[in-house]
């Protein structure tokens, strides 16, 4: 949506289809062993954890327990602190209880109390 929202050019079932395509496409390249630069956005690879063979005639897939997708922000997306702005809001819980007390038609909530627990 808040791409659509940005460009006219582009609905937002462009780019959706766009962005189904792109995961679709990332995916098939990682699997197949290769790095994936998306330029603007950062690099896209995978890490394999396994467990030990005895030797490498003994390792097999069934060594490799997970499959690790490894991200690293290209640098526009790096230094993000020097573009945020920071606002002090309520903690969840707190939240839910006003929302919650809000629900019930409560005036009050016990901000302690939700916070513990």
């Amino acid at each position: 949506n808040h791409i659509s929202e940005h460009n006219g050019v582009f609905s937002k079932g462009t780019v959706k289809g766009v962005t189904t395509d792109m995961v679709s496409c990332l995916r098939e390249m990682l699997v197949a062993g290769n790095k994936v630069i998306i330029d603007g956005l950062g690099s896209f690879s995978i890490s394999l954890s396994s467990v030990g063979a005895e030797s490498m005639e003994k390792f097999t897939a069934s060594n490799i327990k997970s499959v690790n997708l490894v991200f690293k922000p290209a640098e526009e997306l790096q230094d993000l602190i020097k573009d945020a702005t920071f606002t002090q809001v309520s903690s969840r819980k707190a939240q839910a209880a006003v929302l919650a007390a809000e629900k019930k038609g409560e005036g009050t909530v016990d901000i302690d109390a939700a916070k513990n627990s």
